[in-house]
């Protein structure tokens, strides 16, 4: 019988898809819950009635628990520091998006993980929707040639689930991050295909937008990276909350091009790819589309998970990892900053007058020293002297009754079941809760 993965997962809802997978699969289980929120613990509770789970809202216990690895489906902002005391309670660690806040944890997590030897995966889930990670295996099988240029876009309109992803707080990441923050679902597919180290960046900012100032965001509309990569290759990542969403990348190569299908064609979005490509690199065969539904052998039971089936294979990789799988395919630390320090220094370049910006290489420990006590960011008790503004232009003020609105939207919302409901909290497919 195959030896079954022990796992603790903080994060009672946006959790709920690695819970699922783990009382699903054949090679780990849900051993521990943890979230300071009392009622998601208790609907966790409810719903896995008869399953042998711990539940804990104190996280410095739920750590004491006897599991090996821990899963952070926490705040967006926060995943590195708990990253670093897991780590140090010898777990290893599978985390959400995104992997640090600011360059001093950044550098605190990479030492950590060496120092420690634990195993640490970024799940970055549009990596592994079905056409991006088929471009991944067409890049590694050089069937595209070598990279040249690429795009990825995640435009996602949160307004009208913004009460039930922010809860009216208006310390809530999601109401103070900067545009450029969330990169790693537009930029992290393209890094991954190539495995090329992003070394330049140039940020664009979108503007002020009255919808998002109506929920209590104050960032930019949207952001876009401009991204200069190690053999000169060029990706543009555009993601944010642009009103029609969109899901979609391409990838040309010097023997041709690569894509997904938008989302307007109705082609079946990012599980379509259309492969235009011939082997003459520069000599011009013939030009032929090949259109196709990649196929993979777990697609049969990924299909009930969130992000076109691709929470599952995130969470396949890791614990096939842990189990010394060595085809397991996961995102270690280095890629994660690969895909995530972009956009920080994205950000640096849109308040510095849109000059390029230089992306260090932290996997080599001459180039840490420069970051390791640089705390910007936009949470003042974080970021101490070295506080950002959530927009260029400066941060905005919000009026209090913004934010008691959307917490009564919220609290309606939850009381009614109708966000909450058994079927959010127990599939793979999370009804509100993308990350």
């Amino acid at each position: 019988m195959k030896r079954k993965i022990r796992i603790g997962v903080i994060g009672a809802y946006r959790g709920t898809s690695m819970i699922n997978y783990c009382t699903a699969a054949e090679n780990a289980e849900v051993v521990a819950i943890c979230d300071k929120w009392e009622e998601g613990l208790n609907k966790q509770k409810e719903y896995n009635k008869g399953l042998d789970i711990a539940y804990y809202d104190n996280y410095d216990d739920f750590l004491k628990h006897d599991m090996d690895a821990v899963v952070l489906a926490n705040y967006a902002n926060e995943h590195a520091p708990f990253a670093i005391k897991a780590m140090k309670a010898g777990k290893h660690v599978f985390s959400e998006v995104l992997p640090v806040q600011t360059l001093k944890e950044a550098v605190e997590l990479i030492e950590t993980i060496e120092e420690t030897g634990m195993t640490y995966a970024y799940g970055e889930n549009y990596c592994y929707m079905p056409a991006p990670y088929e471009m991944r295996r067409l890049y590694r099988e050089g069937i595209l040639g070598e990279f040249e240029y690429g795009e990825g876009e995640y435009v996602h309109n949160c307004e009208s689930i913004w009460p039930s992803i922010t809860y009216g707080d208006e310390s809530h990441w999601r109401n103070n991050m900067f545009s450029t923050y969330y990169c790693t679902h537009s930029l992290g597919p393209l890094i991954h295909i190539t495995g090329l180290r992003p070394v330049k960046v140039t940020g664009f900012e979108g503007t002020m937008n009255q919808r998002k100032l109506n929920v209590g965001a104050k960032g930019g509309l949207y952001g876009i990276e401009m991204v200069e990569l190690e053999n000169g290759g060029i990706i543009k990542s555009i993601h944010g909350d642009l009103y029609k969403n969109s899901i979609w990348y391409t990838c040309y190569g010097s023997k041709g091009r690569a894509e997904s299908a938008r989302e307007d064609a109705e082609k079946g979005d990012v599980s379509q790819i259309y492969v235009n490509v011939d082997a003459y690199s520069g000599e011009y065969g013939p030009n032929k589309v090949d259109a196709y539904i990649p196929h993979r052998n777990f697609d049969h039971i990924s299909e009930s998970f969130g992000h076109g089936g691709s929470d599952f294979y995130t969470m396949y990789n890791f614990v096939e990892k842990l189990l010394g799988n060595p085809e397991a395919d996961i995102i270690d630390i280095y890629e994660a900053l690969d895909m995530g320090l972009p956009g920080l220094f994205a950000y640096r370049s849109i308040l510095a007058g849109g000059i390029p910006m230089e992306i260090p290489n932290l996997r080599l420990k001459e180039e840490r020293d420069k970051w390791r006590n640089d705390t910007a960011c936009t949470v003042p008790a974080v970021a101490g002297d070295m506080l950002l503004p959530t927009f260029s232009k400066g941060t905005p003020q919000i009026e209090p009754a913004v934010y008691e609105r959307v917490y009564k939207e919220w609290r309606q919302e939850f009381e009614s079941d109708s966000g909450y409901t058994k079927a959010a909290f127990t599939q793979g497919q999370l009804k509100k809760t993308e990350e």
